[in-house]
């Protein structure tokens, strides 16, 4: 098989970049089981040596699926996820064993998603079939006897010992129908057939199937009291929106919509103005609903600039920290320094995904790439900025970092979506050599040998 200077100097690049990330992960457990205040066993070191033997069979799928992939998503992610995994140890036992568990299956779902998706275009087809499994993973939750509740959110599933998270494979199912359909009709959305005041609107048909996915998402996530996911469907759709008809005006009409929205909702849900008024005074509720958020400031005050160190803090005292409020037990150990180390890995990721979108010039691969990369963004934005008071909290994981097998599964396929996107751009653009996928030669071999038996059959 061919090779390319680009693909291979890429490939350097992330391998130099994995073992840098579990260079820092490795000495971040170090410091964390030397720690006065540690409770980290011995027996936890297989289960590290093992994630970062996870990682870096990640590497070497990208090496064999997708040469020319980009060489700093997977080290972003990696970087993470291993921070992660080190305060998740340092606050249990079980739960860090548990996290190995689902790495290994969230690799396992990364290196299939490239076996099975070799052209990222062909998604395209299916974009109606992913409609109807995302709106069935909303639905699951409202099912009797299938959904519960947890945290006053009904978004748990639970199929015997099996308990997950329906809607974080909804977010990547919705975003590739969204991506599908607005490569294939952008153009008349685009054209604003009608015209309300200083906006050019789409002709009703060619916005209403977008507009109903939308809206059905949205309505789900509030009969749900899933507010984190519904700001999150709601800006999926609408930079979305924007992207494919290069109109600024779809995101006034979305800050519009939102600003009512979130007005409505404010004065018809008890639990929303709760939440309004946590954010904006936890103290009189410090014993009660705001004591989540009041223990989260005690800690970033504790952690000043440079933290408390790792094993040194006390980030066992801030409810669910393993997961809502990872981003405050890394503030109170590692500080200002560490929690700025963890938004420049998420901005650095961003910007990566930004840059493949970039990159393409086929509409659906532009599309999925940027819907991908909101959802990774907004979803770090809305927990972070929650947990540090910049919006009302919303329960929602922090992609990579947070504790949890449904966030950390989805967020990797949506990672190899992303790989995958991008190796297709180096194909297009001649970084790497465009050679034929598993698939397509075997349906060439197919068509050779249907060519060959007719021949024979004519010549006999």
């Amino acid at each position: 098989m061919s090779s390319s200077p680009i693909a291979a100097a890429r490939r350097r690049t992330e391998l130099g970049l994995i073992v840098m990330a579990a260079t820092i992960t490795g000495a971040a457990y170090t410091l964390a089981s030397l720690g006065q205040n540690a409770k980290i066993p011995p027996i936890l070191v297989p289960f590290l040596l093992v994630l970062l033997a996870l990682l870096v069979v990640a590497h070497l799928a990208n090496r064999v699926l997708a040469k020319g992939a980009d060489g700093t998503i997977l080290p972003l992610a990696a970087l993470l996820h291993g921070i992660g995994y080190v305060i998740i140890a340092r606050l249990s036992e079980r739960s860090a064993g548990l996290q190995t568990t689902w790495t290994f299956v969230a690799i396992v779902a990364y290196v299939a998603t490239l076996i099975v998706i070799q052209r990222a275009a062909d998604l395209a087809r299916y974009q109606w079939s992913f409609l109807a499994i995302g709106a069935t993973l909303l639905l699951l939750p409202l099912v009797p006897g299938v959904g519960t509740i947890k945290g006053g959110a009904r978004i748990w599933v639970s199929l015997g010992p099996i308990n997950f998270q329906p809607g974080e494979f909804a977010k990547i199912a919705l975003a590739l129908f969204f991506a599908g359909y607005l490569a294939d009709h952008r153009d008349l959305i685009a054209s604003g057939a009608w015209r309300v005041g200083p906006f050019h609107l789409p002709e009703l048909r060619h916005l209403l199937p977008i507009a109903f996915a939308w809206g059905f998402a949205v309505v789900v996530m509030v009969a749900e009291k899933d507010l984190g996911s519904s700001l999150l469907f709601f800006t999926l759709f609408v930079v979305m929106m924007w992207v494919s008809t290069e109109r600024a005006s779809y995101l006034v009409i979305g800050l519009l919509l939102f600003s009512g929205a979130a007005y409505v909702a404010w004065r018809l849900f008890d639990h929303v103005k709760t939440r309004v008024a946590i954010w904006r005074n936890p103290w009189p509720q410090y014993q009660g609903k705001g004591y989540q958020i009041v223990q989260a400031m005690f800690a970033f005050a504790n952690g000043g600039t440079g933290g408390t160190g790792l094993g040194l803090g006390s980030p066992e005292k801030i409810p669910v920290a393993k997961t809502d409020f990872i981003f405050a037990a890394i503030g109170e150990e590692l500080g200002l320094l560490g929690t700025t180390a963890i938004l420049i890995g998420f901005l650095l990721m961003i910007g990566g995904g930004l840059r493949i979108a970039i990159r393409s010039d086929r509409p659906f691969e532009k599309l999925l790439a940027t819907g991908l990369t909101t959802i990774v963004g907004m979803q770090a934005f809305i927990i972070i900025g929650g947990v540090t008071r910049v919006v009302p909290l919303t329960g929602i994981a922090l992609p990579f970092v947070s504790y949890g097998g449904s966030s950390l599964l989805a967020n990797y396929v949506l990672l190899a979506l992303l790989v995958r996107v991008s190796d297709s751009n180096a194909r297009h653009l001649g970084e790497t050599p465009n050679e034929l996928t598993p698939q397509e030669r075997l349906e060439a071999y197919r068509r050779r040998r249907a060519v060959a038996k007719a021949v024979a059959g004519s010549g006999s």
